[in-house]
């Protein structure tokens, strides 16, 4: 099962990872009008956490024990048994927020606009996610989890 790690040692926090997420999530497809005019604007899944030279992607880990899942009160976080997955089902979050303090990673973001979760879903429909793909320093890399 595939995931987007980071790699720190590449990241220069341009944020690239972040827009085209946006981007992509966004009705339009379209950098200028997902950034500038829809509304409300597209959320990104992914965020860039920097700390003097040190920065790098934060995502969602789309665990093997998901404590998210198990937090959700309302089954709207749910993990594809076939794929490992974690999604959100917008239809099922009422915005309890549980799941944001469950997460280890802090990985899930709330969407005030429409009062529910946000988190990365891999990009469903593309062959890697846009992050993985717009990043123009391979800080980011979409491969198989390794075991440890």
């Amino acid at each position: 099962m595939k995931r987007v790690f980071p790699r720190e040692e590449h990241c220069v926090a341009c944020h690239l990872c972040e827009v085209f997420c946006r981007v992509q999530h966004s009705q339009s497809k379209d950098i200028i009008k997902a950034h500038k005019r829809e509304s409300p604007a597209p959320l990104a899944g992914i965020k860039v956490e920097e700390k003097g030279a040190l920065s790098f992607a934060l995502n969602c880990r789309h665990c093997e024990e998901p404590y998210c899942v198990y937090a959700c009160l309302t089954g709207a976080m749910r993990q594809d048994p076939q794929t490992g997955v974690v999604t959100v089902d917008a239809t099922r979050c009422v915005g309890c927020w549980t799941c944001i303090l469950a997460c280890p990673y802090g990985a899930i973001v709330r969407d005030e606009a429409n009062h529910r979760v946000h988190k990365c879903d891999l990009c469903p429909g593309l062959s890697e996610p846009a992050c993985v793909a717009n990043c123009p320093n391979g800080a980011l890399v979409y491969r198989e989890k390794a075991h440890a």
